[in-house]
């Protein structure tokens, strides 16, 4: 949750990855269970004298029993707080070719926080296959939230549901909150850990201060794939540390995650009252999570594209790679590290790796493809490819503290005449930049590097790109590029998150 005022082809693919988030399930096993609008909680729980409310599912069912929830609404809150087994989880699921839906309408929003599916304090637990929706409140301190992971737990599945339409439309600066799908772990030392977040879609939400998709505190062991999460008025992705969630500081970090093979766009905070004005919601975040990785995701049309940053004094997200992603016309950035102000921590000890830039800062910030923000340490920048926009800014830099960051093997090109800007001081041209800064000396500016389209855009490289085989070699640039092909095709490793084939 943010306490600070700051700052289509590919959508095809992934709604084919996620399906009609109802696909056909695994045949119903001995422990098979069914829910109907019609049934009655009275009624054994099978296909023909089906139960009325997932609820009483909830309550009734052991490790190794699944409930198909029939196609239909659902009026009610949902609390699973009863455990599976190792190889016997506890399933919720759309019956096959049907969608249940989970809906708020009508539901008064609880003063606090206020799911309507909660899963608290319990392990080994799949929910897969629901629309949830329609859940909003006017009224400060209230949080409605779609599906919410909360205290402790493990092997918890959260796959192919769609969550929209969760509001918070309190006109307030501060109070206003609301969250798509949240985990936040409460406990220490047991955590929320070995969570699967994947196919999920998001959208149509408005958050206040909070985040559409979130892992907080305690959350660790964590993946986060193949989610659309878009059309949100705050952040879309955000792994968070710091925030006084989990009781012991020593454990109150996001860590040890994947986010990876997303798609965020259309997110905007400028009409969301918590930020008057302000547009600083990024697509993905990482506010003092530590040792995760970012990879293969797309993301464009958000105010940032990707934010490394501490939003607490003293405190640091470290250890990130972000690596193989596209990340394109965003209105106030394309990567952000470091405190967005002198009153805020640290990005240490992160890898920017093969990446592709296009076109970000569209409102000419001052900020350029990536902006080093305050007291970034011992970060890698390297690989990228920067493609800068009418504003001709590479690299943005505002703050003179940041400790022994190397950037280098990068590849530059605009349109018009190049600008970097490095720890307040600005330079008109390559030479007078890398002589300066002993930044990019065997990087490459001025050279188209030949893009499929840049009217859709397409930014795979073309067969005959000049960033072809140009790259450093790293193991820390992952194994496969952005489509999930091998990396190192030639002699070399590709510039940019594209790998020809």
């Amino acid at each position: 949750m943010k306490l600070f005022l700051r700052a289509a082809a590919f959508v095809g693919v992934i709604l084919g990855l996620i399906g009609a988030f109802n696909p056909a399930r695994a045949a119903p096993h001995a422990n098979a269970f069914y829910v109907a609008a019609d049934g009655a909680d009275t009624n054994p729980g099978t296909l023909a004298a089906p139960w009325r409310t997932i609820q009483h599912a909830a309550d009734t069912l052991a490790p190794g029993d699944t409930v198909y929830v029939r196609g239909g609404i659902y009026h009610e809150r949902v609390r699973i707080t009863r455990s599976g087994a190792n190889g016997n989880f506890i399933t919720f699921a759309a019956y096959a070719n049907e969608t249940p839906v989970i809906d708020g309408t009508g539901i008064r929003v609880k003063s606090g926080w206020d799911p309507l599916v909660r899963i608290q304090d319990a392990s080994y637990i799949r929910f897969e296959g629901f629309e949830i929706r329609n859940f909003k409140t006017r009224r400060v301190n209230r949080v409605p939230i779609g599906i919410l992971i909360w205290g402790a737990g493990e092997y918890i599945e959260i796959r192919r549901n769609r969550v929209h339409d969760i509001k918070t439309n309190y006109r307030g600066v501060e109070g206003g909150d609301a969250h798509g799908i949240a985990a936040y772990g409460t406990r220490a030392p047991d955590s929320i850990r070995q969570l699967v977040i994947d196919g999920n879609e998001l959208y149509a939400l408005k958050l206040g201060s909070s985040e559409a998709l979130v892992v907080n505190g305690n959350v660790e062991q964590f993946e986060i794939t193949n989610n659309i999460v878009r059309d949100s008025n705050n952040i879309g992705i955000d792994a968070i540390g710091f925030e006084g969630v989990a009781p012991d500081e020593a454990y109150d970090q996001a860590r040890d995650g994947v986010i990876a093979d997303n798609l965020a766009y259309n997110i905007d905070s400028f009409a969301n009252p918590a930020y008057q004005g302000e547009r600083s919601a990024d697509c993905f975040y990482v506010d003092g999570g530590t040792r995760i990785v970012i990879e293969r995701n797309i993301a464009h049309h958000c105010n940032i594209g990707v934010e490394l940053a501490s939003e607490h004094r003293g405190k640091a997200t470290s250890y990130i790679t972000l690596r193989n992603n596209f990340i394109y016309q965003n209105s106030e950035g394309g990567i952000l590290i470091g405190g967005y102000d002198r009153r805020r921590g640290r990005a240490e000890h992160c890898e920017i790796l093969n990446n592709t830039l296009y076109d970000n800062d569209t409102r000419a910030q001052g900020n350029g493809e990536v902006y080093l923000q305050y007291d970034t340490r011992y970060n890698v920048i390297r690989n990228n490819i920067l493609y800068a926009g009418a504003q001709n800014l590479f690299i943005g830099s505002w703050s003179k503290k940041m400790t022994a960051n190397v950037v280098n093997h990068n590849w530059y090109f605009t349109n018009g005449a190049g600008q970097w800007q490095w720890q307040k001081k600005m330079y008109h041209s390559f030479a007078a930049y890398q002589a300066a800064t002993g930044n990019d000396a065997a990087s490459t500016y001025g050279i188209d590097p030949a893009f499929q389209n840049l009217a859709a855009p397409d930014l795979h490289l073309q067969n005959n790109s000049p960033a072809i085989d140009r790259g450093e070699n790293t193991s820390q640039a992952g194994a496969t590029d952005l489509d999930g092909q091998t990396r190192i095709q030639g002699a070399s490793i590709e510039i940019g998150a594209d790998e020809v084939q």
